[in-house]
């Protein structure tokens, strides 16, 4: 097994420069840039002070003669100097090639830069973020596994009963409407939108947090945070739902189930001491993935509409303001943890399974 862990670090290299490298190019490809984002800035500056001199008459952003290089949306009137001044400062004076070597080698050191228009480094960025996207991703994660393995158990074991189809009603219904339509209905109707108003809108915590108790603030965290992970749990737990299901179903009807019920076993016996360890052999080892991807993706209309400042939110506005040390810091990141991630997966899988060993399937 070490062997398989060494070759899978190995392998983890390459690939991540592959991704870095795609969504290197692709990014700069996009019109917009960092230098875009400054000059429009500045235009809209331009516009604002002439339309106060002109009694509130907006007028074109005058710059010197000349016009601004051509490359540049809107620079037409800026100094040349200027423009190139910019340029320098977002490191746009270097190739492509030359940027993107220093990108790396930097990342390589967990040196993400600072962010070009918060003026703060994008570590310090990403840690006083982190508290609420882990908040998000820790509790929607648990809860959809608590609710999900026993619901799938259950409807496994008493598959085409009522329970069951009315269940599955339940799943279907989870899985067909996206989880930010099940936040808008909770604030509807638990948060003051139209009919209780019972829960927070907005933030993780009260303003008066740092003056409340211990379990003041236990309970003013949970008051605040039960909204967006009910809503994310709604959302997400039909999938699981169904594959811990036919998971179980699977294995109820192989032959070492036949032999264990002719020995006389319990029905209970039968269940949670043979079927359950094969059962969930891909639902426990897709945790570390799963907490992952509702960590960094599935939160992120939910930090929206709940006004929750998390990584998810800080991700789409360096996406729409063409923040790149934002970007790419957080996709490097993102990408390393996914990465190591999916090899702790597969560990769960042996550890979870002693039989599975990668060595001997990869000779």
């Amino acid at each position: 097994m070490s062997a398989y862990i060494l070759r899978r670090l190995l392998l983890i290299v390459p690939t991540l420069f592959g991704i870095m490298l795609v969504n290197f190019l692709i990014v700069q490809a996009a019109p917009g840039g960092p230098v875009e984002q400054a000059i429009a800035q500045i235009q809209g500056l331009a516009v604002q002070s002439t339309a106060r001199v002109s009694g509130g008459v907006a007028g074109e952003a005058a710059g010197p003669p000349g016009g601004g290089p051509a490359k540049y949306r809107g620079a037409q009137g800026l100094d040349p100097e200027f423009v190139a001044s910019l340029e320098k400062q977002y490191g746009f004076d270097k190739p492509l090639w030359e940027r993107f070597v220093l990108m790396i080698g930097n990342y390589a050191v967990f040196d993400f830069g600072e962010s070009f228009f918060r003026d703060r480094a994008v570590v310090d960025l990403v840690i006083d973020k982190m508290p609420v996207s882990i908040s998000l991703g820790l509790w929607t994660t648990l809860l959809t596994y608590l609710i999900s393995i026993p619901l799938g158990i259950a409807k496994a074991v008493r598959d085409g009963s009522r329970f069951d189809v009315w269940t599955s009603g339940a799943v279907i219904v989870g899985n067909a409407v996206p989880a930010f339509l099940f936040a808008i209905l909770l604030i509807i109707l638990f948060a003051g939108g139209r009919y209780l108003d019972w829960f927070p809108l907005r933030g993780l915590t009260s303003d008066d947090f740092d003056q409340l108790s211990t379990l003041g603030r236990i309970g003013d965290y949970f008051w605040h945070i039960a909204l967006p992970v009910a809503s994310m749990v709604i959302g997400g737990f039909a999938g699981l739902t169904m594959l811990t299901k036919n998971s179980f179903m699977d294995q109820i009807h192989q032959q070492y189930v036949i032999t264990a019920r002719a020995k006389g076993l319990t029905e209970r016996r039968v269940l949670y001491g043979h079927v359950f360890r094969n059962a969930m052999l891909i639902v426990i080892a897709g945790f570390p993935g799963a907490f992952v991807s509702i960590l960094f993706t599935g939160a992120l209309l939910t930090e929206i509409i709940f006004s929750l400042d998390g990584l998810g939110l800080l991700g789409f506005e360096a996406a729409i303001k063409r923040d790149y040390p934002v970007m790419f810091g957080t996709l490097y990141f993102f990408t390393l943890l996914g990465l190591v991630m999916n090899l702790i997966g597969d560990l769960a899988y042996h550890a979870v399974d002693p039989r599975i060993d990668f060595d001997k399937r990869e000779a």
